[in-house]
C-alpha cells in the first residue's frame, strides 16, 4: 500500500477535526462546509470551524440563552449589526471549554471575515434576508514592526546564529547532549529558512526527492495545494549536502521526509519552532525570533538587494503583492531616502 504524503495526512487530520467540531454545531452549519469545500482547503475550513464554534458559543451564552444545537437558521436572521459588534467586543476576553481566551485585532478581523463568508453563503441561497456581518466595520489593524535578524556594519545576527548552531556555544549542558546529533540538521533548516524564505509547513513537508542539486532547486507545496519550484544558493546547497551526507550513513529508507527527528520520523512544526527559538534566544535575546521571522529576514534582505517588490512577492509565495508591500513598507521608505540622497541635481563638470 502506497504511503500517504505529508500533505495527504495533514488533509485527513484536518477533515477529522473539522467533522468533530461541526457535530457540535447546529445542523445547518454542515451545509456551509459542503458548499465551500470545492474552493477551500481543509485547513481553511478547519479555521472557519474554530471561528464558528466561538460564535455559536457566544450566541448560546449571551444572546439566545439556549443550547448551541437548539439554535436555528431563523435565529440568525434576527441578529442585527449591534450583535456582531457585541461579539467583537466579547472576543477581547472570553471563556470557551473552561479555557480563558482573548483575540487581538487580527483575530477579531479573521472571525468577522468568517461570519461574512458564512452569512454570504446562506444569503445567496435566499436562506437569510441579509449578510448582516458585512455591514460591520473591520477592526483597525495596527501594523506591527517587522522583527528580523539584522546583518549590517554594526551587528551580524545572521552570522552569529549560524555560528551558534555550528559550535553550540551558549547552549545548556542538557542541550549540548543532543547537539552533535542535530547540529547539521539544524544548520540546514535555518540556512534554508534564511536562504529561501520557505514557510515552516513547506519545510516540514519536504521529501528528499523534492530536492535537485543539479539545478539547486526544490519543489514545495504552497498554501492552497499549488506546487512551486524554489531555488537556493551555494550556501544552502552546502548545508543541505553536509546534513544529507551524514544522514545517509544510517538512513531509514522507508521515511521519505527530508528533515527527521531524533526518532527518525518526519520532524514536526513544534520541533522546528523550538530549535529556532533555542538558538535565537542566545544570539538575540530581546527579539522573539520564530521561523516566520527568519522568513521576514529573507524577504527583507531580498528586497534590499533587488528593490523589486514583485520578485519578493513571488519568492515568498504571496498571491497579492499588496500583502508584500504592507510588510515591507518601512524598507521602501529606506530605499527612497537612499535614492534621494544619492541623486545629484547639478552635473558638476569641473
Amino acid at each position: 500500500m502506497k504511503q500517504k504524503s505529508f500533505y495527504e495526512q495533514r488533509e485527513i487530520s484536518c477533515i477529522k477535526r473539522l467533522n468533530a467540531i461541526v457535530d457540535e454545531l447546529p445542523y445547518f452549519v454542515r451545509d456551509f462546509f459542503i458548499g465551500v469545500e470545492l474552493r477551500t482547503s481543509a485547513l481553511t475550513r478547519l479555521n472557519y470551524a474554530y471561528d464558528l464554534r466561538v460564535f455559536f458559543d457566544f450566541l448560546a451564552k449571551k444572546v439566545f440563552k439556549k443550547e448551541i444545537l437548539e439554535i436555528e437558521l431563523k435565529d440568525l436572521a434576527k441578529l442585527e449589526s449591534f450583535d456582531f459588534e457585541y461579539f467583537l467586543s466579547y472576543l477581547s476576553h472570553y471563556t470557551i471549554n473552561d479555557k480563558e481566551e482573548r483575540c487581538t485585532e487580527t483575530g477579531k478581523a479573521r472571525k468577522l471575515s468568517t461570519l461574512r463568508a458564512f452569512y454570504k453563503y446562506f444569503f445567496n441561497r435566499n436562506a437569510l434576508p441579509a449578510n448582516t456581518p458585512s455591514k460591520v466595520s473591520m477592526p483597525k489593524i495596527h501594523e506591527k514592526e517587522i522583527i528580523r535578524l539584522d546583518s549590517n556594519d554594526k551587528v551580524d545576527e545572521i552570522g552569529d546564529m549560524l555560528y551558534t548552531v555550528e559550535t553550540g556555544q551558549g547552549l545548556t549542558k542538557k542541550q549540548l547532549a543532543f547537539h552533535n546529533a542535530t547540529k547539521l540538521r539544524d544548520a540546514a533548516i535555518i540556512t534554508l529558512f534564511l536562504g529561501t524564505g520557505i514557510r515552516i509547513s513547506e519545510l516540514v513537508g519536504l521529501n528528499t526527492d523534492d530536492v535537485d542539486f543539479n539545478t539547486n532547486s526544490f519543489v514545495v507545496t504552497r498554501k492552497g495545494g499549488n506546487r512551486a519550484v524554489l531555488y537556493f544558493n551555494d550556501e544552502v546547497a552546502s548545508a543541505l549536502h553536509d546534513y544529507l551526507d551524514a544522514r545517509l550513513k544510517d538512513e531509514d529508507k522507508s521515511e521519505p521526509a527530508l528533515f527527521l527527528s531524533l526518532q527518525n520520523r518526519r520532524i514536526s512544526t513544534r520541533t522546528v519552532q523550538e530549535l529556532v527559538k533555542k538558538y535565537a534566544k542566545i544570539v538575540s535575546p530581546l527579539k522573539k525570533i520564530t521561523p516566520h521571522k527568519l522568513r521576514s529576514t529573507f524577504g527583507t534582505n531580498l528586497y534590499k538587494q533587488t528593490g523589486d517588490i514583485y520578485v519578493v512577492a513571488d519568492c515568498l509565495g504571496h498571491k497579492d503583492v499588496n500583502t508584500t508591500k504592507k510588510h515591507y513598507a518601512a524598507i521602501t521608505d529606506d530605499i527612497r531616502k537612499k535614492a534621494a540622497t544619492a541623486l545629484s541635481i547639478k552635473n558638476d563638470k569641473n
